[in-house]
């Protein structure tokens, strides 16, 4: 599997969705159609 590529603007937006709208990090994760490893 080869790893994604995210554009500054969409790593800005996924922080946005989670200090300013209080998404849940899960939810927020799961909406944006990102993988967590670790």
């Amino acid at each position: 599997m080869t790893r994604r590529k995210f554009s500054r603007e969409f790593k800005i937006e996924a922080v946005r969705l989670v200090t300013e709208w209080g998404v849940a990090v899960a939810q927020a994760v799961r909406d944006l159609d990102v993988a967590v490893t670790g």
